[in-house]
Parts: structure tokens; sequence; C-alpha cells
């Protein structure tokens, strides 16, 4: 355990910052009588409180403490396991701590500059299937003609703006193309949010954030829920002006050879009439 003055108290830097309000948040959603916490008096505040996550973690009451304050303490694998237990993480939540402790994989700062020509001959290949590239950062690096003609904004929007998060929260045409934009906008914060925890005071992220914050108040409230989850290859919905609803399935690739770039490939859903109205679209 650290001692007192190894853990001084200072203004934490973003990852630990970021940690401590993270588990604060999980906490205060634990049930105790899930957790096997005896029932006591009213309690003040919803959730477990800082002793009980201590003891049911195998850890200091003053230990715990110092880690919901920020302080410059790095807890072991076993910790963080140990806590993800007590605290129910989901294994996205698990995984999201394991980053901020330095315990997880990293993430690459981003793609090389520009579109690497074989990734886009890549996309183009898909046909009619819509799809795109992104960076760690969720900019925008490259698209097929299926995904231009499934989101003709995409091409129009000025490049420093080409980032996907920005565009759902603030672009009322992309609003209107989800088929549920409520659940679809949260599902991609919370993925991104997964996915930039351990970066989150890179220059990139800490300005697209405060500019979605002040762009949207459904953002806001997301980002302050500190929610996150992992992407999972599923169903999705657009209501399309032109070929109207299209089922499709979402999936996501990483080429092994474009560190920073993720591919996003939509397909036509199986025993539906998307394929049909994706050909008629691309035509």
């Amino acid at each position: 355990m650290p001692t007192a003055a190894t853990a001084r108290r200072a203004d934490p830097p973003p990852a630990r910052r970021e940690l401590a309000e993270f588990l604060r948040s999980r906490r205060r959603q634990v049930d105790p009588r899930v957790a096997g916490v005896p029932a006591g008096g009213a309690r003040r505040t919803p959730g477990l409180r800082r002793e009980e996550v201590a003891l049911l973690s195998g850890v200091s009451h003053t230990w715990y403490t110092w880690l919901e304050q920020g302080r410059d303490i790095r807890p072991s694998r076993q910790v963080v396991d140990a806590l993800a237990r007590t605290l129910r993480m989901s294994p996205a939540e698990h995984e999201y701590v394991l980053g901020l402790t330095g315990h997880g994989g990293g993430n690459p700062a981003g793609a090389a500059d520009g579109m690497p020509a074989h990734v886009q001959r890549l996309l183009d290949a898909l046909g009619a299937s819509p799809a795109y590239a992104i960076t760690a950062g969720w900019t925008i690096a490259g698209w097929n003609r299926a995904y231009e003609r499934l989101y003709p904004g995409v091409a129009a929007v000025p490049a420093a703006e080409r980032n996907l998060l920005w565009l759902i929260f603030t672009d009322p045409a992309v609003r209107d193309l989800l088929g549920d934009w409520t659940a679809d906008s949260r599902r991609f914060l919370t993925q991104f949010r997964a996915e930039v925890g351990p970066r989150l005071a890179d220059p990139a992220v800490v300005d697209l954030v405060a500019r979605l914050e002040a762009a949207s108040p459904e953002f806001r409230a997301g980002w302050a829920s500190r929610d996150v989850d992992r992407f999972s290859s599923s169903e999705r919905r657009f209501e399309h002006p032109l070929v109207g609803t299209l089922l499709l399935e979402h999936h996501q690739l990483a080429p092994a050879d474009a560190p920073g770039l993720s591919l996003v490939v939509y397909t036509a859903a199986e025993g539906g009439a998307a394929a049909g109205r994706l050909a008629r679209l691309s035509a």
C-alpha cells in the first residue's frame, strides 16, 4: 500500500480524475443487498459506501478513498479485478478501468496522415455495402460510394468537422437517417468513451468533448453518466429519404497494416428488402 507521502493531494491528471469519477458513479449504482451487505439503517445516498467497497474488495478504506480522490496510486491488476467484481462492472466497464489504470492494451493515438490507398480500394470493393474508415479519435478518414449515397452529407461536411460523434449529435440529417436516434446516439457515445478513456487528455479529444457539450444537451447528459460499452455487431435501422427503411448489419474491422484505423461496414440484413434497396441506392 502507498504511504501518505506518496499519495499527496494534487490536481489529478485526466486519467486518474476519470477513474475516480467512474468508480464513484459505479459505486452508487450497486444495490447493497445484491452485493451481500447486511441491511442496516437508512442510507443518505444510493449504492455502496466506500468502506463497504473496500471491505468487499480486500483493500483498506483509506486506500480506496484515495483512489476515489484521484491520488497518485497505481492499483495492481488483481485489485482492479476485485473492484470490478465488487462494483458489478460489465466486461466493457472492467476493460475501461483496466485501460485507465495502465493495464489495458492501450489505444493508438491515431492513424497515419491521410487515407492509405489500399484501404480505400478495399472500401470501394465492397460495392453496394456502405462503408467508411475512422481514426482512433473517430474522424471519418474515407468512405465508399455506397456510404456517400446513404449519407450524402459526408462529402459536404468540412474536413475539420468530419467526426462521426460530432455528426451524430449535431447534423439533423443524421438524426433523421438513424432509425432510433436516441438509442443509436447513446450507443455510439458509450463506445466512444470506452475507446478514448485512456486518452482523455489528448487535445483533440478535449476539444471535441468541449464542443459537443456546448452543442448538444443529449451529449452532455450522456457524457456525464460515464457509461461505457463495447462495440458489438448488430442490426441497425435507417430511414432513407429515397429508398425508405433499411435494415443493415453493422460491422467493425481493424486493418492489421493501418494502425489507428477502423473500418465500419453495413451489409444488408438477411431475409429483408435491404439488399435490393441498397442496389437501387448505389445505382
